[in-house]
C-alpha cells in the first residue's frame, strides 16, 4: 500500500495538472534553488492569506503592478494542499516587513519555471546573473551606505520599470524588488522599496564598488538592460552580506 506521503504527492500533481493556467506536463512547484524557481503569474484578482486554506488576508493581489501597470509575478516558496484538495502556493510578497509571504490559490495563477537567478554580495559589491546555476555575467555595483544599508535575504523582482530618461539618475531601467529599506520609510517618491537600477547623471559620481546608495543596487547600464530582458517579475534575487 502506498504511503500517505506518496498519496498526497500524487494527488497534488493531479490537482496542479488540471488547475487553470497549468498543463499536464508541469512539475510540482518547489522552493527556489540556484538552478530553478517557480513564478506564479496572477491572472485573476485574489488575496494572499496567512495560511493555506484560509486565515487572515495578508495582501490584496491584483493583475496589474503599481508603477508600470504590467504583469504581477510572485516567487513561489512552496506548495501545500488543503483538506478540500485545493492547491495553495506560498509566495513572496512585495510588502513590509522584509521576507513577508502569503498563500494564494493556484486557481488564480499561471505557473511557469525560470532558470534565471540574481545574486548580490554586499561585501564584495558584486551582482551575479545565473542561469541554471551557471554564472552568465558579473558586475561591480554600488550598494547602500552603512546607515542606509542594502537589506539581506531572499527577495524577487517585483516590477521592471523603464525610465523616462535613460540618461538620468536611475539609468534606463529600475527593477523594483520585494525588498524594503530597514532605515528609510520613503525615498524617491516610493515606500522605501529597494531596486536594482542603472546609473546616470549625478549617480555616476559614485564609483562602482563603493557603498554610496540609499540601499538600492546601482549596476552598469549594459547590465541593467540585460536583467530587464531576462529577469521577469518573480525572478529570485538573493542578497547576502
Amino acid at each position: 500500500m502506498a504511503s500517505r506521503a506518496s498519496f498526497v504527492g500524487a494527488a497534488l500533481a493531479v490537482a496542479l495538472a488540471f488547475a487553470p493556467g497549468a498543463n499536464a506536463t508541469e512539475k510540482i512547484p518547489a522552493a527556489p534553488t540556484r538552478t530553478e524557481a517557480w513564478i506564479a503569474s496572477i491572472v485573476y484578482p485574489t488575496v494572499a492569506r496567512a495560511r493555506p486554506g484560509g486565515g487572515a488576508v495578508v495582501m490584496q493581489v491584483g493583475t496589474r503592478a503599481r508603477w508600470n501597470g504590467g504583469p504581477v509575478g510572485l516567487l513561489v516558496l512552496g506548495t501545500e494542499q488543503d483538506r478540500h484538495g485545493r492547491v495553495w502556493l506560498k509566495v513572496r510578497l512585495p510588502i513590509r516587513p522584509n521576507g513577508s509571504s502569503g498563500w494564494i490559490l493556484s486557481d488564480y495563477v499561471k505557473l511557469r519555471s525560470t532558470g534565471y537567478r540574481i545574486e548580490v554580495s554586499v561585501a564584495q559589491r558584486l551582482v551575479r546573473l545565473l542561469y541554471r546555476g551557471r554564472m552568465l555575467r558579473r558586475y561591480h555595483v554600488v550598494v547602500g551606505r552603512p546607515y542606509w544599508p542594502t537589506p539581506h535575504g531572499l527577495f524577487a523582482v517585483s516590477e521592471r520599470v523603464a525610465q523616462p530618461d535613460p540618461d538620468g539618475f536611475l539609468g534606463p531601467w529600475a527593477l523594483h524588488l520585494t525588498a524594503f529599506s530597514p532605515t528609510l520609510l520613503d525615498f524617491g517618491g516610493g515606500p522605501g522599496q529597494v531596486a536594482l537600477h542603472g546609473r546616470g547623471a549625478e549617480s555616476l559620481s559614485d564609483p562602482l564598488g563603493s557603498a554610496r546608495s540609499h540601499g538600492c543596487i546601482r549596476i552598469p547600464n549594459d547590465g541593467i538592460r540585460l536583467l530587464a530582458r531576462v529577469a521577469r517579475e518573480g525572478t529570485p534575487v538573493e542578497i547576502v552580506p
